[in-house]
């Protein structure tokens, strides 16, 4: 009998495959209750030619055992690292962790790798917060494969994405940057974004060619490959500067691409913010130590986090009522990137 590869298998394939019930294949598996040599054999061999592998997390939730956890996001070093010291994924981290330990929860923090796939077959764990996963994320795929509980942060990129999630507001953000740019003055905005699929990016460029259709201003945008980190955004502003060189505003929500695109600023000898204004989505340390500082959003992760690690522990056990929470709304934190003399805003 060869193992159903469609799904994962469990306990009932097992117990039929040895002619046992489920519950002598949970003894003798578990080394629980009274089972005799001959028959524990027969059930491990039985799982070891379907490749059954016990649902700790279930076993864990039965005898009320802590859980283990993971936060992990698959944008790689070069974006999710770097001089921000994780930045996003740490600021969420701390406030995760104190939240999951209130629930007997113990928090794992997998770092960015540079492919942006994490080895997750290292850890044991029950269940999983992904940040901002990309359409097809290896990450989310491998978590899914082993029927653990995922919660996204972030709407999961992919039309047919069944992963509970906390929403972000993306596109709100978006127009949050944007009209703050035009309130500054600006002419002409031009955006950058990374290239992968993933939902925020998505939104985001819907919500820029609204706002600048509806204005009737030049959609003008540039995809950089995350691994680039800020070479990516500094590559990007030079080719968008130089092909329109009246360009006055640039909104990058990926703040390691901001970090980019200023350099690329002052290469070409325009200044921030009287030549050209830039502003970003995550109010990190990137954001506040880039020299100017850059104009951002709050985008209340505490709260975030807590609404994440609360769905996920619905999910944990057993309660799949909720598949989406809404986060808050996002605050824009104006600085000296965008803050021209003369201008309301």
């Amino acid at each position: 009998m060869n193992p159903d590869t469609t799904r994962r298998v469990n306990i009932k394939d097992v117990a039929r495959e040895a002619g046992v019930s489920p519950t002598t294949v949970s003894h003798a598996l578990n080394a629980r209750g009274q089972v005799d040599a001959r028959t524990r054999a027969r059930v491990e061999k039985a799982a070891l030619k379907l490749g059954y592998q016990p649902n700790r997390h279930a076993q864990r939730l039965r005898t009320g055992e802590a859980h283990m956890i993971v936060l992990l996001s698959s944008m790689p070093f070069a974006v999710a690292g770097g001089p921000s010291r994780l930045g996003f994924l740490m600021e969420i981290a701390a406030v995760a962790a104190s939240a999951a330990l209130d629930r007997s929860l113990a928090l794992v923090l997998a770092p960015p790798m540079e492919s942006g796939q994490v080895p997750l077959e290292l850890l044991d764990v029950d269940g999983a917060l992904v940040i901002e996963p990309s359409a097809g994320d290896p990450n989310m795929e491998y978590l899914k494969r082993r029927g653990l509980p995922v919660v996204a942060i972030g709407k999961p990129g992919g039309a047919r994405s069944a992963v509970p999630y906390v929403d972000i507001h993306s596109a709100q953000t978006t127009r949050l940057l944007l009209d703050h740019l035009y309130a500054q003055g600006a002419c002409k905005v031009a955006m950058i974004l990374g290239s992968a699929q993933r939902n925020s990016y998505l939104e985001a460029q819907a919500a820029y060619r609204e706002v600048v259709t509806a204005r009737r201003q030049p959609f003008l945008l540039s995809l950089a490959d995350e691994v680039r980190g800020e070479d990516g955004g500094r590559e990007a502003a030079h080719a968008l500067l130089a092909a329109h060189p009246d360009i006055d505003a640039l909104c990058v929500p990926v703040d390691a691409f901001a970090a980019g695109a200023v350099k690329a600023i002052a290469e070409a000898g325009r200044r921030i913010p009287q030549d050209v204004m830039v502003a970003t989505r995550y109010d990190g340390v990137r954001a506040r130590t880039c020299d100017p500082p850059l104009t951002a959003v709050d985008l209340h992760l505490e709260q975030v986090a807590h609404e994440a690690i609360d769905l996920l522990f619905d999910h944990l056990r057993g309660d799949l009522s909720r598949r989406a929470v809404a986060g808050p709304a996002a605050d824009l934190v104006a600085r000296a990137s965008s803050a021209r003399k003369g201008t309301g805003g």
